[in-house]
């Protein structure tokens, strides 16, 4: 699978700056950057360290500014913005071609008769990234200088040099910065300058602080003949110990590729794209990043992207491993949400009901009936605790067999965004998809504990519940969103009602009025989270983080969306021609090869939010390969 740029895009600033491109090291660093080379957020950089968790990340290795002087003529091919606003030096203007070759980017300059050339990846499995740089032409030998510019901080935060120092530890082959990451390569001039003031353009839309400080640790310094070649390596971990060279690691990096679309069975480019997409998001010990660069694991995003990220592509044993470890992290019938705030937040009322709907997969799948045995405990204390009532309000009303949920201050569904502590859709009450994943879960472990012979669980629960559910359509067409809230009914168009006809056991039997509902929702990328014509929709989500979190489930779009709208399409019968056109125009757009978290809901719907989203790829993975 190739993607590649020509200069049309590369030598424009803007649009190849929107174009970004993403490495991952299979513990949750990564390196990431743009086509063009601008760095245009505090997250881009080539060494990006996991620490505890995949979100407790720290930025090493921001960059490297090739210089290539040819004659006494020194042409600098990085490129940086200011905060004055200059471009300098502007070597994009240079770039002629980037590509992405079985997951590992490069880049072509050519200034007069020379071209040069770098490729980077990762060691899976290792904090570590290699350059591979190589003078693919040229009228005779030029000199190579490369200049690492560094830092050692959080990827949430900027650092400067007022009052912060680096520590550089100068060697014959390079540089330890910090103590915390090592850099190696030919030539090596020691240095410890500071650039001061770059600005992330990214960063400034987005509200946040857009200027740091970075140091240049030195420089390396080489010559090179047409056909010769240079190398740097970066890692973190154990210093003393030096990794494979660039080259083996740009290798090993397509080498695997090839082994992981092989794996997956990959049917097309697209699909093959999807399916590295889908190997960034999981991690060597079976967690899933949600979304770079800045998101870590969330146990709802985990669990809906699972029959994506692991059925589809032939990871079954991973997957297992993961819905073990969920299974061990129930606690009082909750699942915690996320770790990413530092501690693990027990606060979702879906996601254990989520937990049943990838484990009935997995088994539907796989045939693993041990992983049922092993599972149902765990299963039958979430249900027994949503009887009972567990935190946050959650419970089932003993009146309708409906689950309720919500307490002051609190967001706990899917739409889950606050703005100074306060939820902007709280959904306090009985939420449509809440209660068809409560329907289909009991569904499931009386599936379950019929396969392997154990006692079916109270089936009037079920019983009660699907009778109940009828109150949701009670206006006629669509779902009611959430019943029963502090004001009554909220009849607010969203997606949610699709999870009613599209998971294993569905609770709602007309699909197609629920289908035909959601139809204003309907964008190429994706649904939005609430109709145009609703007052409260929004239809752009920019600006600062109010502003963002404000508009994030209000008409926002979101990709993964398309899967339950996929299943409802089918279950209703309904022919819908090119359902994902948008989706596959937009894989090279923005993160190259995967697809965004979110998108404004105002036409022409640009993507918004992270990148790179574990499950948009998955559930676009998994609708595409269904219709394939």
């Amino acid at each position: 699978m190739m993607y590649r740029f020509g200069p049309q895009i590369c030598t424009d600033l803007q649009a190849a700056s929107e174009r970004e491109w993403l490495v991952t090291d299979g513990l949750g660093g990564y390196a990431m950057g743009t086509v063009g080379g601008l760095r245009t957020r505090r997250y881009h950089g080539l060494l990006i360290v996991a620490g505890t968790s995949p979100s407790d990340r720290q930025l090493g290795l921001a960059c490297i500014d090739p210089v290539l002087i040819i004659g006494d003529v020194r042409y600098r091919l990085g490129t940086h913005e200011w905060e004055s606003g200059a471009i300098e030096p502007p070597g994009y203007r240079s770039l002629t071609r980037f590509e992405i070759v079985d997951g590992v980017p490069r880049w072509y300059w050519a200034i007069g008769g020379a071209v040069l050339s770098a490729q980077l990846a990762m060691q899976h499995g290792s904090a570590t990234v290699g350059v591979h740089y190589r003078l693919e032409q040229g009228d005779g030998p030029v000199t190579l200088e490369l200049e690492p510019l560094v830092t050692w901080r959080s990827v949430h935060g900027e650092r400067t040099s007022a009052g912060d120092p680096l520590r550089l530890d100068h060697h014959d082959d390079g540089v330890v910065v910090d103590n915390a990451f090592r850099i190696r390569g030919s030539g090596w001039q020691p240095g410890g300058t500071w650039y001061y003031d770059i600005h992330y353009r990214e960063e400034a839309a987005r509200g946040l602080t857009s200027r740091e400080d970075l140091m240049s640790a030195g420089r390396f310094s080489m010559t090179l003949s047409p056909g010769e070649s240079t190398e740097i390596e970066a890692w973190s971990g154990d210093l003393s110990t030096a990794p494979p060279t660039a080259s083996v690691i740009v290798h090993n990096a397509q080498l695997r590729a090839r082994k992981v679309a092989a794996a997956a069975q990959c049917y097309d480019d697209i699909d093959r794209s999807l399916v590295l997409s889908a190997d960034q998001h999981i991690t060597a010990n079976s967690h899933v990043v949600a979304g770079y660069p800045w998101f870590g694991e969330w146990s709802r995003d985990s669990l809906i992207s699972y029959p994506g990220l692991f059925l589809e592509t032939g990871r079954v044993n991973e997957g297992r491993v993961l819905l073990i470890r969920l299974l061990s992290e129930v606690m009082e019938g909750l699942l915690p949400n996320t770790s990413d705030t530092g501690t693990l937040e027990y606060n979702s009322v879906d996601a254990p009901l989520w937990l049943f709907q990838a484990i009935y997969r997995h088994v539907e799948a796989s045939g693993d009936l041990d992983l049922v045995r092993t599972a149902l405990p765990t299963l039958a204390l979430i249900i027994n605790s949503f009887v009972a009532g567990t935190a946050f309000g959650i419970s089932v009303d003993p009146l309708d067999g409906l689950v309720r949920q919500g307490v002051p201050g609190m967001a706990l569904t899917w739409m889950d965004a606050r703005i100074d502590g306060q939820p902007v859709t709280p959904r306090t009450g009985k939420p449509v998809e809440v209660n068809a994943l409560w329907i289909s879960a009991l569904g499931i472990i009386s599936d379950l504990a019929h396969r392997v012979g154990k006692s079916v669980p109270n089936t009037r629960l079920e019983v009660t519940a699907r009778q109940s559910f009828a109150l949701f359509g009670a206006n006629g067409g669509g779902l009611t969103d959430v019943l029963d809230g502090p004001n009554g009914h909220d009849r607010s168009v969203r997606p949610n009602q699709l999870l009613a006809v599209s998971l294993p056991f569905p609770a709602w039997a007309n699909a197609r009025a629920v289908v035909d509902a959601v139809q204003p929702l309907v964008t190429p990328i994706g649904l939005r989270s609430l109709a145009q014509s609703d007052p409260k929709y929004l239809g752009q989500h920019r600006g600062n983080s109010a502003h963002r979190d404000a508009a994030y489930h209000q008409g926002t779009v979101w990709p993964w969306l398309i899967g339950p709208y996929a299943d409802a399409v089918r279950v209703a019968g309904v022919t819908k021609p090119g359902l994902l056109e948008g989706l596959e125009d937009h894989v090279p757009l923005w993160g190259v090869g995967s697809v965004s978290e979110t998108a404004d809901g105002d036409a022409p719907n640009n993507a918004t939010g992270c990148p790179f989203q574990a499950w948009s790829v998955a559930e676009m993975l998994r609708v595409r390969r269904s219709l394939h």
